[in-house]
């Protein structure tokens, strides 16, 4: 990355190099986080010394490091000792691991590691709080809080980055490619802007274009893009959500059949949902939706967060709260994570659970940064009971497959690791604050099956690295982490 940092934008090139053990150690503390919870066959035991933690592996090493807080966004791990041998370097640490699929992560963690490297060497420290919703998009740095492909970017070049990374403040030139109407499937509206005559026009992401699709295609309208990187917002009119066949952090950003044919359903019962929050939660309509029976030729459109604030009022995504400096204030992340609850296990009793990470999930900003409502984008991941929606007298989707569950552990799963493991904790910080904003306030939420889940047992988490080094199990795989209101070690702490 270097090298190509000094012909594309050499004067980038001296930050660049001063971030690079910053960022070193961010994957490293990200990884370090995976090896003391998640469940690795190779990790045999666990053990918490005084001062240190020690992971005894199946080939007869120990690897030893500081203890490990599952909550904590700071760069606190600079170093781990294999043995005798001390690692500084994540990508290095994975490649002398040694255990089946190392070496393809530990291509992915050093990609992590550069690409985190130009983010921070390139961001801008703006005090003011900018009125554009997607510029908020651009404040955020490192990506995933706690995944150690945070920034993982694979097939992009330097140039690339830097011209569709949204940490970078591009302006995207969206295009379209022409589609025969009878060989699309379309759900929703698809706006006249979009067609022509017999054909569907399909909006591409210009490096889905050139490295997937191999074609050429019209220029439609520039864009900014969002968290996502294949999401952007044009200055006017809904968002586009592109495809994007590459692997960032651990899924290929594809759209497939199943999520164009409930793009409407699932809008309609976002709907429904909303207006049964008391007016504290809005769900961004999917106004239309198209795929060329093909994952790598599809779009979404859906509105942009914006329209619902009011006079005032500022539409953050929550990763980016952090940039605000909210969160250390007095009171602040107790009446947030109050909010989010509120919403979130209300959503939750009435049958959906939504995946309410830190991108997906945005908060409404009063003028003095009061916290007031939500709005959640993007329901192409949640999972839906039937059973309960019936309960509350709520009509299920017309949908199958994977989005469809009353099993309560999946349901939970999905809320309580993306709301409190992703987007609460990656705004507090750390254990301990995450642990004192749920404990003040759990007190007055509707005692439920469910938060007395949240309240008494383990944290349900993704195992990130663990399914990145198991490319053979479909799916999510899963941790438990100690739960924030005892600070008590978990299971994977013993």
């Amino acid at each position: 990355m270097a090298e190509e940092l000094a012909v594309v934008r050499p004067a980038l090139l001296p930050r660049y190099t001063a971030e690079l053990p910053g960022a070193r150690a961010a994957v490293l503390t990200r990884l370090w986080r995976a090896l003391a919870h998640e469940p690795l066959p190779w990790i045999t035991g666990r053990v918490r010394g005084a001062h240190s933690l020690a992971l005894h592996l199946a080939d007869g090493r120990t690897l030893y490091g500081p203890h490990a807080d599952p909550y904590a966004t700071s760069a606190y791990v600079t170093g781990v000792r294999l043995d005798r041998e001390r690692q500084v370097d994540p990508a290095g640490l994975m490649t002398a691991l040694a255990v089946p699929h190392a070496a393809a992560f530990a291509a992915e963690l050093a990609g992590s590691v550069a690409s985190l490297a130009l983010s921070r060497a390139d961001a801008e420290h703006a005090k003011e709080w900018p009125e554009q919703d997607w510029a908020w998009e651009q404040r955020v740095t490192d990506g995933h809080p706690f995944h150690p492909n945070c920034r993982s970017r694979p097939g992009f070049s330097v140039a690339e980055q830097l011209a569709y990374g949204p940490e970078h403040r591009p302006l995207v030139e969206l295009g379209t490619v022409p589609v025969p109407a009878d060989e699309c499937l379309v759900s929703g509206d698809w706006p006249a802007e979009l067609r022509d005559g017999g054909r569907v026009l399909v909006p591409v992401h210009p490096w889905q274009a050139e490295h997937v699709l191999k074609r050429s295609y019209a220029p439609w309208r520039p864009a900014r893009p969002l968290l996502s990187l294949r999401t952007l917002a044009p200055a006017d009119g809904p968002h586009v959500k592109t495809a994007l066949s590459t692997r960032l952090t651990s899924s290929v950003r594809d759209i497939s059949l199943y999520s164009v044919r409930a793009a409407a359903p699932l809008s309609a019962l976002g709907e429904e949902l909303a207006a049964r929050t008391d007016g504290l939660l809005h769900i961004t309509r999917t106004l239309g939706a198209v795929s060329a029976h093909s994952p790598d030729l599809a779009a979404l459109l859906r509105e942009s967060p914006q329209g619902y604030a009011g006079p005032g009022e500022r539409v953050v995504p929550v990763a980016a709260l952090a940039t605000t400096g909210l969160p250390e204030a007095r009171g602040w992340l107790a009446a947030f994570t109050r909010l989010a609850l509120t919403v979130g296990l209300r959503l939750l009793d009435l049958g959906v659970a939504l995946e309410a990470h830190g991108q997906n999930l945005l908060v409404i900003l009063a003028a003095d940064g009061t916290p007031v409502r939500l709005v959640y984008r993007d329901l192409a991941d949640i999972r839906i009971s039937p059973a309960r929606l019936a309960r509350h007298g709520i009509a299920p989707p017309p949908l199958t497959g994977r989005l469809i569950t009353d099993d309560e552990t999946a349901l939970r799963r999905k809320l309580f690791g993306s709301l409190v493991g992703g987007a609460l904790a990656g705004t507090a910080g750390s254990g301990p604050a995450l642990g004192a904003a749920l404990s003040a306030a759990l007190p007055g939420l509707p005692d439920t099956p469910d938060l007395r889940a949240l309240r008494e047992g383990p944290l349900p988490a993704k195992a990130l690295t663990l399914m990145r080094l198991s490319p053979g199990t479909p799916g999510d795989q899963w941790t438990s982490l100690p739960n924030p209101l005892v600070l008590e070690p978990g299971p994977s702490d013993q």
